[in-house]
């Protein structure tokens, strides 16, 4: 007989368990890793592997892999299409030739429980897009799709309900620069249209996914003179819906990055704030209700601008 499965019961995704931090920006660009465990414990650097860069975007793809795509390099200053896959196992390959618009300073995340999206940032000039590359089950990515929504840079996105995908906060130029609105990802890749910001707007925050169906926004920075860096939370159901500001844990910073480990659970770590010790490596783990945790002593080089995905 088989057992019964209540409707609204979630299975923590696959491909959540181990995650990794990758590249990243301290006055020198990195092409360094750190992996996550599935306990949530960073390792010490991994030696880099592609080229070294800032402002890049990653994902999971394929159930139990990630990429790395995109970015902003010095060598000669640019942004760049490239990609480095990552292996179930952990293991970064060597660039893979880029694909669409050169872009950095914008967002992924992974929909339809196997698949991945790029979004948006900055382009070569330096203006704001809204265009997105879709990642295939097996890592390859897509040419430009028109852009649906606000054009903006440093948002980040991450997955709800299983098999969709937000994209939350950023920067829009202009006064006020930062920014609240949300646009969802459907399950097929879609994205929609804005819809209304909820808590405190501000650019360079991350997200991860927790809980097996539900998200999580933290951190970043907001409009002011000196930088307000923030460390409130905003939890996303697992329809969508974003919460209200919860209280801040943590060292505030921005430009940090964050992923899944552990089937259903999170972690934000490294980043950034001016007014205090510059540059961190330290972390704060997220539990699978959402909750996360003080600040958890740093492993490996203190950097920002790095991004971070889970696999296996």
């Amino acid at each position: 007989m088989f057992p019964i499965i209540p409707a609204n019961s979630v299975t923590a995704a696959s491909g959540n368990d181990e995650g990794i931090f990758g590249f990243g920006f301290t006055g020198a660009m990195f092409s360094v890793t750190n992996l996550v465990s599935n306990a949530g414990v960073v390792s010490t650097d991994v030696a880099g592997v592609g080229t070294a860069r800032r402002e890049l975007m990653a994902t999971q793809y394929g159930g139990d892999k990630g990429i790395f795509g995109y970015g902003y390099h010095h060598a000669p200053p640019s942004m760049v299409s490239i990609t480095n896959l990552v292996s179930n196992a952990g293991v970064v390959s060597t660039d893979v030739a880029g694909v669409g618009t050169t872009k950095g300073y914008g967002g992924a995340c992974s929909y339809g429980n196997d698949k991945g999206i790029f979004r948006g940032g900055n382009s070569s000039s330096f203006t704001k897009i809204s265009l997105t590359n879709l990642v295939s089950n097996a890592g390859v990515v897509a040419t430009d799709v028109a852009g649906v929504g606000t054009a903006r840079a440093n948002f980040k996105g991450c997955e709800y309900g299983g098999d969709k995908g937000i994209f939350g906060y950023g920067n829009a130029g202009g006064s006020p620069a930062a920014l609240s609105m949300t646009n969802l990802v459907s399950n097929a890749g879609v994205v929609a249209t804005d819809v209304a910001g909820v808590g405190q707007a501000r650019w360079s925050p991350d997200a991860c996914s927790y809980g097996g169906d539900k998200g999580i926004f933290g951190f970043g920075v907001y409009d002011g003179s000196p930088a307000p860096f923030i460390s409130i939370t905003n939890l996303v159901s697992n329809t969508g819906v974003v919460g209200t500001d919860v209280a801040e844990v943590g060292q505030g910073r921005s430009s940090l990055g964050a992923c899944e480990y552990g089937q259903d659970k999170g972690i934000f770590g490294f980043g950034y704030n001016s007014g205090a010790a510059g540059n961190y490596s330290l972390t704060n783990l997220v539990s699978n209700t959402g909750v996360v945790s003080t600040d958890v002593a740093g492993v490996g080089t203190a950097r920002r601008e790095l991004q971070a995905c889970s696999f296996n």
